[in-house]
């Protein structure tokens, strides 16, 4: 998941946008843009697609279950 941190972040920064005023096109707090950056590990899915379409970014991974565990690749 640490992949996806890492596309949120550089979405957010190639739009000048500051963590506050993602939080606040999507209804969450700083915080909780900041731990989705540095670990996306406790975001929901429904989160993350709120974040990728408030930044009107287009999302393109692999996703891969191993060992009940979801490996974006």
């Amino acid at each position: 998941m640490e992949l996806l941190a890492k596309m949120i972040k550089s979405a957010r920064k190639e739009r000048k946008m500051t963590q506050e005023q993602l939080g606040k096109l999507i209804g969450v707090q700083k915080s909780q843009i900041s731990k989705l950056e540095s670990s996306a590990n406790s975001a929901t899915i429904d989160t993350i697609m709120k974040v990728f379409k408030a930044l009107k970014a287009e999302i393109n991974f692999h996703v891969k279950l191993e060992d009940d565990f979801v490996k974006l690749a």
